[in-house]
């Protein structure tokens, strides 16, 4: 593998559930994973904040919510109705693209999810988005200057490259949307570098998603580029509390945090987080 190479393990869901939380700190104990993005809305979001002033090496984002979950801003009419953001992910690009959804609501929404991790001693490095909504210019848009406002000094890449897309075993349509969402991407490199807010040269495992086993991640390590990648990856236990929530990871979340054990501290590539950037 070269030397350039630098990984940024970073796992999503921080807070959704204890059992989420404590693969997360295991993986962490374990050298396997250096950091995660916290989601302030989180049915497990207490916990996730006592597991992380536990684990004070490791490296904390924010996991911004703008689907599938509650609001945190007290008025964002275009992103929620009542106490509940849109459940559909294909519905609030529709919206998005048709204008529907105010980009001043969205950075409200993300300052504000920001802004509580802040306020529970958490030291944030930088942003990612559930469901990687940040791929759309006008969600971007919104993010960098929430980031830039609560002085947050990076963002997900979430343009996984062609070279991971194609080696990842995983859905061909999940591969055909990855493909097609690279549109956006020489919009986004603008936009980050208008705001003066730090990325990496891409994602990888996008396309694995669901299906991150030994065998994908072993294949994305052994392929991996010179340059700084971050690897997305979603570790979890799949107990009754995960059964509560709605998600379609579900026992694809103790195979990652395996896969993960086994593959990550023998990968022999430097880790690094968002800080090091």
């Amino acid at each position: 593998m070269q030397s350039t190479n630098r990984l940024l393990l970073n796992a999503d869901d921080f807070g959704l559930t204890p059992g989420v939380n404590r693969a997360i700190a295991e993986l962490h104990t374990a050298g396997a994973l250096p950091s995660a993005t916290l989601m302030a809305c989180g049915p497990a979001f207490q916990d996730a904040v006592h597991t992380a002033h536990s684990n004070p090496t490791l490296d904390i984002g924010c996991h911004v919510v703008l689907v599938d979950g509650t609001p945190s801003a007290q008025h964002v009419p275009t992103l929620a109705t009542g106490n509940r953001l849109r459940d559909s992910l294909p519905r609030f690009i529709l919206d998005l693209q048709r204008g529907c959804i105010s980009e001043a609501d969205i950075e409200e929404e993300a300052t504000a999810q920001i802004r509580i991790l802040q306020h529970g001693g958490l030291t944030i490095t930088h942003i990612d988005t559930h469901k990687h909504t940040h791929l759309f210019p006008r969600v971007a848009r919104s993010l960098l200057r929430a980031a830039r406002a609560c002085g947050v000094p990076a963002i997900r890449n979430p343009f996984e490259p062609a070279w991971s897309a194609r080696l990842a075993r995983g859905p061909l349509l999940r591969k055909l949307e990855v493909t097609a969402l690279r549109t956006f991407q020489r919009t986004f490199y603008n936009l980050v570098h208008q705001h003066g807010i730090r990325t990496t040269d891409g994602t990888i495992g996008v396309s694995a998603t669901g299906h991150l086993d030994s065998t994908n991640l072993v294949t994305l390590l052994h392929n991996l580029p010179p340059g700084t990648w971050e690897l997305v990856c979603h570790p979890g236990y799949n107990d009754a509390a995960l059964n509560a929530i709605t998600t379609r990871l579900r026992a694809t979340r103790d195979v990652e945090r395996e896969a993960l054990l086994a593959a990550i501290p023998a990968c022999n590539i430097p880790l690094g987080t968002f800080a090091d950037l």
